[in-house]
């Protein structure tokens, strides 16, 4: 894991040591990603200028160094992320072509050498892992940005003047001297809607994130970029709808095990320590299982726990570790612990970003980083077998919704919304106790008022959108600011699922998972210089999920059936029946009490209007509702006051 960043002038204006300069200061900015090593190349005859920042995982010694020139001379990488089967892609090179005069063992010198091989269409069919990269092409006199499959690892990019600037996190970026930090209110009103910016925007006009699965080549005589789409998710679906799974349950989740047992394989792989994060929960679990099933000795496992009651976590990962045999490591962390993660959120996350989770990732993160150097993760479970609860929530408010008039729903509605959830809450414990473990949620009420905000809905879409939006019209309360379309509102971008539940998963696989998930997972990392890798990620795996009909991911009442059965050969059913409980921390009470003062500062009248961003009614009134006990809008106000710390830390 690393970092890069680097500029391609096309007015080639700027001398070699004004540009290395430059490129270094941009470089600098993502230092915590690369601490190990710093690398500058360049070509200021055609303005070129690349620079990198190391993490070392592979190959600890200068063979590794980036940028790196390809054998021939013809390519120069700067590269961020890993090449799994690198091994493997060797020899194959090596037999192709003959004789490689190898330099070291690195997965970048193995990317060089597949794309003078292949080219970099075939090659990166070939790349199994997850990668951001520069590649300047010096006989094509050719810029390439590259992102990965599903989007791991983050790549930025904008065009100022004469000048394309790029690399791995945004405040790189912002180190050129022609960055210009327009804000751009439309994605604002995304950040109010989903708690995340999705892709390809950004909060600052001219500047977009690359989505995942494609490359970007930039030529002098052409203003824009070329878009090629190396990968699709949306072809990936509608392939596996036309070729379901035709073989018995029993042999699927056998293939999984062997798809999955292999990824976690290969990411176990480094010159350096690596663990794994461990929840207690169905995706960690199956991944610390497997990992462990790999390893000779005790893998190292990490978790955080709050001693608030329905956020913990740590007790439930500590039976896990125990049951496997791991060396585990756990942390109790006191409310003020997580609560001087605070301040520093918008320099890790460099562009607003409001999943309130990121403050136990950090966390978990900096523990592991004590320990190791790499840690794998769970993540994606719940997008590629129907985990999530508004899953099963969406598809039977649909189906139940149709069989009634539009009058008894808002009627409906609006009785189940005039009670608080946490008089929901209250009113519902002691009657869920006798309910199915899988429904027994830790706060009820908040998902009954979810509910019930999508009775008023006749589309599927709309209830999709209602389950996942906070704010349910941001335009509102942004000032002079128009909601741009996304891939969640173009149906003409969409597949055509047979189920709503696929539906709504594949809009979480290209929207909710990488624009929020996996942000969140590797800004929290790599800003403890922590490599983050996800197995469930591995495209054959992602690709294998989707050949799958949903009646093997939501199968006798249960979600992630599949995932299940794995987890089931490892550890006891019974120790894993418990309904699942999101990695959040309780922010409402927080709000309410110790991040009260600073809250209200960030949300005073007179600095929103003189700021200008928001309207202030609409925002004090939430706050006021919030610590009235009236409603619990921590959620809606999170959004808010990540962009205000965001806009303060800017300056």
């Amino acid at each position: 894991m690393c970092g890069f960043a680097g500029f391609y002038d096309f007015s080639s204006a700027m001398e070699d040591v004004a540009g290395i300069s430059v490129s270094k200061q941009m470089a600098d900015r993502i230092r915590h990603r690369g601490p190990d090593d710093y690398g500058a190349w360049s070509d200021p005859r055609v303005g070129i200028f690349l620079a990198h920042r190391r993490l070392s995982i592979l190959d600890l010694s200068s063979a590794g160094h980036q940028p790196m020139v390809s054998a021939s001379g013809r390519f120069v990488i700067a590269f961020n992320g890993e090449v799994y089967n690198h091994r493997d892609l060797r020899k194959q090179l090596t037999k192709e072509v003959g004789d490689i005069e190898w330099r070291g063992h690195s997965d970048t010198e193995v990317i060089l050498a597949a794309i003078e091989c292949w080219g970099i269409q075939t090659a990166l069919e070939h790349f199994v892992g997850m990668f951001a990269f520069a590649i300047w092409d010096r006989r094509e006199q050719e810029l390439i940005l590259v992102r990965d499959r599903i989007g791991e690892k983050p790549l930025y990019w904008g065009r100022f003047g004469d000048t394309v600037v790029f690399g791995s996190e945004l405040k790189a970026l912002q180190a050129h001297p022609a960055f210009r930090a327009e804000i751009n209110r439309g994605a604002i009103t995304l950040l109010l809607r989903y708690s995340y910016i999705p892709a390809p925007y950004s909060i600052f006009q001219n500047v977009e994130k690359t989505i995942p699965g494609t490359l970007l080549r930039f030529r002098k005589d052409q203003r824009d970029p070329i878009k090629e789409v190396y990968w699709s998710a949306r072809e990936m679906a509608i392939l596996g709808q036309r070729d379901p799974w035709r073989g018995s349950p029993s042999e699927a989740v056998d293939e999984l095990e062997k798809l999955l047992s292999s990824a976690v394989g290969m990411q176990l792989e480094a010159d350096v320590p690596v663990g794994t994060f461990l929840s207690g929960g169905i995706d960690s679990s199956t991944i610390a299982a497997l990992a462990q099933a790999k390893s000779s000795r005790p893998i190292k496992t990490f978790t955080i726990g709050f001693n608030e009651e329905g956020y913990d976590e740590a007790r439930h990962a500590k039976a896990v570790a125990r049951h496997l045999g791991t060396d585990h490591t756990e942390l109790y962390v006191t409310a003020q612990e997580a609560q001087s993660v605070i301040p520093g959120l918008a320099g890790i996350y460099c562009e607003p970003f409001s999943d309130s989770s990121q403050i136990p990732t950090f966390l978990v993160s900096k523990l592991a980083r004590q320990h190791v150097t790499v840690s794998l993760s769970g993540d994606a479970g719940d997008e590629l077998f129907a985990g999530y609860s508004r899953y099963v929530l969406g598809d039977q408010l649909w189906r139940k919704l149709r069989l009634f008039p539009m009058p008894l729903r808002r009627t409906l509605a609006k009785a189940i919304l005039c009670i608080r959830p946490t008089t929901w809450n209250a009113a519902l414990k002691s009657a869920l106790t006798f309910a199915p473990k899988r429904f027994r949620y830790s706060n009820p009420g908040d998902k009954l008022h979810k509910a019930a905000n999508t009775f008023q809905h006749s589309e599927p879409a709309n209830i999709y959108q209602s389950l996942v939006s906070h704010w349910k019209d941001p335009t509102a309360v942004v000032i002079g600011a128009k909601e741009p379309a996304t891939i969640l509102t173009s149906s003409e971008l969409q597949p055509n699922l047979p189920t709503f539940i696929d539906r709504m998963a594949w809009l979480d696989l290209v929207s909710y998972l990488p624009d929020d998930i996996l942000v969140k997972v590797d800004r929290a990392a790599m800003a403890v210089s922590l490599e983050s890798r996800i197995p469930l990620l591995d495209h054959r795996v992602v690709e294998f999920a989707w050949h799958m009909p949903l009646s093997l991911k939501v199968r006798e009442g249960e979600s992630k059936w599949m995932l299940r059965q794995i987890l089931y050969r490892y550890v006891p059913k019974e120790m894993m029946n418990r309904p699942k409980m999101g990695f959040g921390i309780p922010l409402d009470i927080w709000l309410r009490g110790p991040l009260r003062e600073w809250a209200e500062d960030l949300l005073n009248e007179r600095r929103l209007c003189n700021e200008g961003y928001f309207n202030p009614a609409l925002i004090r009134l939430k706050w006021d509702e919030h610590l009235a006990g009236k409603g619990n809008w921590h959620f809606w106000l999170w959004d808010v006051l990540m962009f205000q710390a965001w806009l303060s830390e800017k300056g």
